[in-house]
């Protein structure tokens, strides 16, 4: 059995008394060691009897939020003598606290749990119940354009590290009261908040039922990013194919939601997860649905591509310069074979070697600060390759041939991991047996494709047809009269769209 959060036992054990005092005490037992805990007493000049106080963390809670609501109506509301002592704290409830979430709380992991999340807990003498009134205020990003999906034209908002600000950015797209968020908590120690969002009536209830029962058997002690729960619930956990999509931007994970998908929200991460996710995503892009669709078509067919090629070009280059060099023609061939003189390594150790020193250098790109990262692709494209051509460790045409598969790879960031290990993959099986060994790689990989479910979901759905409906949103972005379906497995509940079609102009 996994082994809980030292403390969770100990805490179930204790339950408040009606007195001040001792209720005090067990908070301070609870979170003994912790210098943030404020504790602030508070006298009432009209009532001087009622003993009572207010517990917070600083950091948690705005300070003006505590103040105007909660300890100014405290210290001047006029309570009388009057009040029945069991009906007080509900009369202060109800008619002194003014922040507009209180609620009374008896179980102290829930209140506990609430202080953590940045409530103010109030406490007065005589009851084994608390208030816990909303005083959130805690330091958050501001909603800025993420830089990992930077866009011409399109929605420039993206997702923040607060959960509640994310799930606003969402219902701010979506106004329908058939938007449905669900909370659990994941984490033995870091109690993170997950949110599954969904509309009810599109999205499938087999799918959301699967989700659910992955996310309740997650048992781990921290949940710092959504990463973990990507990783956690997904499909193929084998496979170097992504089976639950990821995106920063609202607008995009609206457009997924409305699809008949279901998103996955997590306290503390900026990427918001989908599910189910399939392979043709990852070469669709926000612009597609903004931009003209002959337009988006094109660009859509370049990713497409593009991916295709990054993962193929080093291997039929090895293939044809290594074992079918009959396929070259004659002056060509020449070219290649002077090339290659005088280096030492075998083609296939060139091409790894080199290949292996472009992704080094993207990745130092982007760990390094801006101006260093700029500085590091000019030594690494310019200098360094330069370098190794002129000292003959290896030949101009591997030199073009990595530089072309790594910029063509940088095209789908999505399929960037995939692209990588098929490529180098390619490589080895090539190597091997020359075309052959390619095409009987690039076989395993289709096999290995067609077999890979998200969810329930064919990860290869829609890209094997051209049947109308199937054909409208994957290769190609058709007119937007023309997508009056929804994608068939995912929305199977409620296909249509729209209901008439556009009459194209005329």
């Amino acid at each position: 059995m996994f082994e809980k959060a030292c403390g969770e036992d100990s805490k179930n054990m204790i339950t408040l008394t009606k007195s001040l005092e001792e209720n005090i005490s067990i908070f301070k037992s609870i979170f003994a060691g912790d210098e943030m805990l404020i504790i602030r007493r508070i006298q009432n000049k009209y009532l001087p009897a009622a003993k009572c106080c207010v517990i917070y963390f600083e950091e948690m809670i705005k300070g003006e939020l505590l103040n105007s609501n909660v300890i100014r109506p405290l210290l001047s509301n006029n309570l009388t003598e009057n009040i029945a002592a069991e009906k007080l704290l509900e009369e202060i409830q109800y008619k002194v606290i003014m922040a507009n979430n209180v609620r009374m709380v008896g179980e102290i992991n829930q209140i506990t749990e609430h202080m953590i999340y940045g409530s103010v807990v109030f406490l007065l003498e005589g009851y084994d119940k608390v208030l816990v009134i909303d005083a959130k205020g805690w330091q958050a990003r501001s909603i800025t354009e993420p830089e990992s999906a930077r866009v011409v034209r399109g929605p420039k908002a993206g997702f923040t590290e607060t959960i509640d600000l994310n799930i606003s950015l969402i219902r701010r797209i979506i106004k329908n009261p058939s938007l449905k968020f669900k909370f659990k908590k994941i984490g033995e120690r870091t109690h993170t908040r997950v949110c599954i969002c969904y509309i009810e009536g599109l999205a499938l209830q087999s799918i959301l039922k699967e989700l659910e029962r992955r996310l309740d058997q997650i048992q781990i002690d921290a949940v710092l990013d959504s990463g973990y729960i990507q990783e956690l619930i997904r499909d193929a956990p084998f496979s170097p194919f992504e089976t639950v999509g990821y995106s920063e931007k609202p607008d995009i994970i609206a457009g997924k939601i409305l699809e008949g998908r279901i998103a996955i929200l997590v306290d503390g991460s900026p990427f918001v997860l989908t599910v189910p996710f399939i392979i043709v995503e990852a070469i669709q892009a926000s612009e597609d649905y903004y931009n003209n669709y002959i337009f988006a078509s094109i660009n859509r067919l370049l990713r497409a591509t593009s991916t295709i090629l990054s993962i193929s070009i080093p291997s039929l280059y090895l293939a044809v310069e290594a074992y079918h060099q009959e396929m070259l023609p004659t002056p060509l061939l020449l070219s290649v074979s002077a090339g290659i003189q005088g280096v030492p390594f075998p083609t296939i150790l060139s091409l790894i070697i080199v290949l292996a020193i472009f992704d080094l250098l993207r990745e130092a790109s982007v760990r390094m600060p801006a101006p260093i990262g700029q500085a590091i692709n000019i030594v690494g494209t310019l200098i360094l390759g330069q370098a190794l051509v002129e000292a003959k460790l290896v030949s101009t045409i591997v030199i073009i041939i990595t530089a072309l598969s790594g910029i063509l790879s940088l095209m789908n960031i999505t399929l960037a991991g995939a692209t990588i290990v098929i490529r180098t993959f390619l490589l080895l099986c090539t190597s091997f047996l020359g075309i052959y060994g390619f095409l009987f790689g690039i076989i395993l990989v289709i096999i290995h494709l067609m077999n890979i479910r998200s969810f329930g979901v064919p990860y290869m759905m829609d890209t094997t047809t051209i049947k109308e409906h199937n054909f409208q949103d994957t290769w190609i972005r058709a007119p937007w009269w023309e997508m009056t379906l929804r994608p068939k497995i995912i929305g199977s509940k409620n296909l249509t769209r729209q209901l008439i079609k556009r009459n194209r102009g005329k």
